[in-house]
């Protein structure tokens, strides 16, 4: 998929809409157009790039980045004192990416079950 093509391209390019609630320099969040749970928001990087498997070592601060503003995001809507949370990194489609742009999925408000999926 070209970068013209992918959604979350298009949102930061301000083309598409969606329900932000975190934006730095590096990355924006936003809330999940199809939640999986009562918070389920999204943090997706400026930079695209189509998933983990593409990353590099350059790509290390960048991934850090992303898991600290999970956990940001996370305690900033209650879900760190209310039973906690879970953080997805989707690959591939077999594994339920569905769109082809690295993003960090911040789950919480139920009880998480194990294994997931």
């Amino acid at each position: 998929m070209s970068e013209t093509d992918c959604l979350f391209c298009k949102i930061l390019a301000g083309t598409a809409a969606a329900d932000v609630v975190y934006q730095d320099p590096r990355c924006i969040v936003i809330r999940d157009a199809n939640p999986q749970a009562p918070t389920h928001l999204l943090v997706i990087p400026r930079e695209h790039m189509d998933s983990l498997d593409d990353a590099s070592q350059k790509d290390e601060s960048l991934l850090g980045h992303l898991l600290r503003i999970s956990a940001r995001v996370a305690y900033d809507h209650g879900l760190s004192d209310s039973g906690g949370y879970r953080t997805v990194i989707n690959t591939g489609s077999g594994a339920g990416q569905s769109v082809f742009h690295i993003h960090v999925h911040v789950l919480g408000g139920r009880e998480m079950t194990w294994p997931p999926g």
